[in-house]
């Protein structure tokens, strides 16, 4: 049944009813927290976020941060993510479905929580967010064309919207995946680029990451997303095995190749 998502030309849950978002949403709002070694806390500490030098490297750094920035998070849980930067930060708010994946504040800036809607509407107003970071969140998501349709609304004209996503299948759906929630699957390359431009998002940079970065921790038995060495190292990994791009690999030889994209975007 999922021959026809498998090719990458169709994202699956994409046209979902709400009654089969809502099923979905149900499922999800809580699972990741479940698999989540982390306890919530009640302040952010660079011991719960091990991504920092991956975002630096790919985002925070090509940016021309101006201060009091407005911010917003989708999925952000503890606002972690949001540490590199905030000295540059005025107000942080957050979409995160679950209960347990939320703190007080980063730093002295209150973190100001919003449950998602079921629908993808987000309760913002128009031109409302300088930056809106989406790490790790749009794969848990069925109606991932909508969610980005309103991440394009609520985000200020020239403002920046940081999205970093798996583009892989991430195994066979259906089945048991170890370490992994029952829906989350990734978003095709080319599915990603074609609601940037209905949209009229502006991709300003498009970055590859991932390569064999899994099969590489259960080698050296760490965690290698907070090495800046080694994201460089697979920065130039993922560019020279782009080429070899699948979304549902049917051999080994075909996952030698990026799993997740880095954007930069812009309206």
């Amino acid at each position: 049944m999922y021959e026809e998502f498998y090719s990458g030309k169709k994202l699956y849950g994409d046209d979902f009813t709400i009654e089969e978002i809502k099923n979905w949403f149900d499922h999800e709002a809580e699972a990741y927290a479940n698999l989540s070694a982390n306890n919530p806390i009640n302040n952010v500490n660079e011991t719960v976020y091990g991504y920092h030098a991956l975002n630096v490297l790919h985002g925070y750094r090509h940016l021309k941060l101006k201060n009091n920035l407005i911010c917003l998070g989708i999925g952000a849980a503890y606002g972690a993510e949001f540490i590199p930067i905030q000295q540059h930060i005025k107000e942080i708010s957050i979409v995160e479905p679950s209960d347990q994946l939320i703190a007080g504040h980063l730093g002295n800036i209150p973190l100001n929580y919003k449950k998602p809607n079921i629908s993808g509407v987000l309760d913002f107003p128009t031109d409302t967010f300088d930056l809106i970071t989406c790490f790790g969140t749009l794969h848990h998501i069925p109606n991932v064309s909508f969610v980005i349709s309103e991440l394009a609304r609520v985000l200020k004209p020239n403002g920046i919207l940081l999205i970093r996503e798996p583009i892989i299948s991430m195994g066979e759906w259906g089945t048991y995946r170890k370490g992994l929630t029952k829906y989350e699957r990734g978003i095709p390359l080319s599915i990603f680029r074609n609601i940037f431009r209905t949209n009229n998002i502006k991709i300003i940079k498009e970055t590859p990451c991932f390569t064999m970065t899994f099969l590489l921790q259960k080698i050296f038995k760490r965690t290698l997303y907070d090495s800046t060495l080694y994201m460089k190292f697979d920065a130039i990994l993922s560019r020279i095995f782009l080429f070899n791009y699948h979304y549902h690999a049917k051999n080994k030889l075909q996952r030698i190749a990026p799993s997740n994209v880095f954007y930069i975007l812009s309206k």
